[in-house]
């Protein structure tokens, strides 16, 4: 055993996830790439959002196929157990497994970097084919067509994090290309190679510009079904580890609900929707909902996409808040570009990060994890302009609700029609809807807050169920060219005040108030009217 050859590693680390209480057996990908070995589809590059279950999946795939480790107890109850033949590939090739993250602190320079992994690799090479006569002058390459040309031995390669080295401070341009070099160099057309499996972020090719790592197959979230139920939470699984919860916990703080409204709404390419695999583990490990998955940033990070091109993804910035799906063409190998410009560079870099989710040409922002952090730049990015301002309302504007202050909740939304921006326009309801978003932001603090949720005879326009029951809970209906007292009848007569009943699959009857809102603006006066009534006290 090396440091990259056969390495104890990724056995020793996947035992830990396996003996974790909220582990989800994804053995089953196994099974699917078996038939791949020694094939002419033996390269394989799968890309996702970081903390998607990548890193596993790699450890995964070395501890079962490498020699360095016995995993038989390891795999067997698993499900890659049941397949037949599994057994005669289990532990059966030499894994040269490469983490492209992991870099010494004090190194400052790509040769630095590079050469120690090609030095690792040559001299655990050498340590385990002491019988081969290796030129001193040679190569990785080099040694390993040696070492096939004399044993017939092939090498099963798994490369972790493989476009980590493009976000290193000491990496420039040049580096990238002597780096894509490094890897044709080290794979392509190597008769030596059973499986060349590959992870990351960012797509391989998309980097490339010419032919140097073509023979990889490349299955992203967006656009590859294959592989899409091994990555993330199908929610099945999120089932299960919610019962295993239920069974170990007896303090709950954490609803299978709040799961779904927190983590869920990732979309695969086969249309399923999948879970932010790390956040649910947390989130039932710690007993509590929060965000584990994003960084320790309020913001910065999403603002870093979006910063340069604030003109052009302003409306669409407070759609998406507002829930609205948003048109856009994405194009996975913008994400690689230095500078994001257009809208669909930029679009197309979050959805490759993880940060939006894409359905049927469509952006969404997924949940509710990252709906907090975009609700953060709103308020706090005084760039986004007339947005950022409404944002900054919205306290003033949940306050103004609760007190049935309507004098000041009509000032605050001709505020918002005064900006005379785009979105304001009111042509359709959903402009609307996305204002009352805006100026209703901060609500989210304290409220789960459903657009056209399901409530008694229909459907009401905006609920807000307080997460705090001694709260006072919220419906609210829109209207254009109709009065706000009609908004309120609607509330009534279709009886949107059952979803706070506290009937049987419903949720928890509130102790606090329930409020009728009803917001309605006349196109042809441009005025908005508001009413708020108590429907219970």
């Amino acid at each position: 055993m090396g440091m990259l050859l056969d390495s104890a590693g990724p056995a020793s680390l996947y035992q830990e996830v396996v003996r974790s209480p909220y582990f989800v057996d994804k053995t089953a990908m196994l099974a699917e790439l078996i038939p791949m070995l020694e094939s002419n589809t033996k390269y394989i590059c799968v890309t996702r959002p970081r903390r998607f279950g990548k890193t596993v999946i790699a450890n995964m795939i070395g501890a079962f196929f490498s020699k360095g480790a016995d995993s038989g107890e390891l795999f067997d109850g698993l499900r890659i157990a049941d397949y037949a033949g599994c057994q005669a590939y289990r532990n059966q090739y030499h894994v040269i497994y490469i983490d492209f993250s992991v870099s010494d602190d004090e190194c400052d320079s790509y040769r630095a970097y590079i050469g120690n992994i090609k030095t690792l690799l040559r001299e655990d090479l050498r340590r385990a084919y002491p019988q081969i006569s290796f030129r001193e002058e040679g190569n990785a390459a080099e040694d390993l067509r040696r070492i096939y040309s004399e044993t017939g031995e092939k090498f099963l390669f798994v490369l972790d994090e493989w476009d980590a080295v493009f976000h290193m401070p000491f990496v420039r341009e040049a580096d990238k290309v002597s780096y894509l070099a490094f890897l044709k160099g080290l794979l392509k057309g190597g008769a030596y190679v059973a499986l060349a499996y590959m992870t990351g972020v960012l797509p391989i090719a998309k980097y490339s510009s010419g032919s140097e790592l073509n023979m990889f197959a490349e299955f992203t979230m967006a656009n590859s079904p294959a592989f899409g139920e091994y990555f993330g939470f199908t929610g099945q699984e999120v089932d299960d580890l919610y019962g295993r919860y239920c069974r170990v916990c007896t303090d709950r703080k954490v609803s299978r609900e709040g799961l779904r409204l927190w983590y869920n709404g990732y979309h695969t390419a086969a249309g399923d929707q999948v879970y932010n695999p790390r956040s649910v583990v947390f989130a039932l490990q710690f007993n509590n909902l929060g965000s584990y998955w994003t960084s320790s940033g309020p913001y910065d990070e999403i603002f870093y996409y979006i910063k340069n091109n604030i003109a052009d993804i302003r409306e669409d910035l407070a759609l998406l808040v507002s829930g609205e799906p948003v048109q856009a063409r994405i194009q996975e190998y913008a994400a690689t570009a230095m500078e994001l410009k257009t809208r669909d560079q930029i679009f197309s870099a979050m959805v490759v990060y993880g940060f939006l989710s894409v359905d049927g040409g469509k952006v969404v922002i997924p949940n509710k994890e990252l709906m907090d952090k975009f609700d953060d730049v709103l308020r706090n990015e005084a760039s986004l302009g007339y947005i950022y301002r409404l944002a900054r309302q919205s306290d003033k504007m949940l306050r103004a609700t609760l007190a049935r202050d309507t004098e000041t909740m009509a000032e605050i939304l001709e505020f918002a029609h005064n900006t005379e921006a785009p979105l304001l326009y009111y042509h359709h309801e959903t402009e609307l809807s996305a204002i009352i978003n805006l100026v209703y932001l901060s609500a989210r603090d304290r409220y789960r807050v459903e657009r056209e949720d399901k409530a008694g005879v229909g459907y009401v326009d905006f609920i807000f169920y307080p997460y705090n029951r001694n709260e006072d809970g919220i419906i609210l209906e829109l209207k254009v060219d109709h009065t706000p007292e009609e908004a309120i009848r609607q509330i009534k007569q279709k009886q949107y005040m059952l979803r706070f009943a506290g009937r049987l699959g419903e949720r928890q009857a509130l102790a606090g108030r329930v409020l009728a809102v009803g917001i309605g603006y006349s196109k042809k006066e441009k005025k908005h009217g508001c009413v708020v009534e108590v429907l219970k006290d």
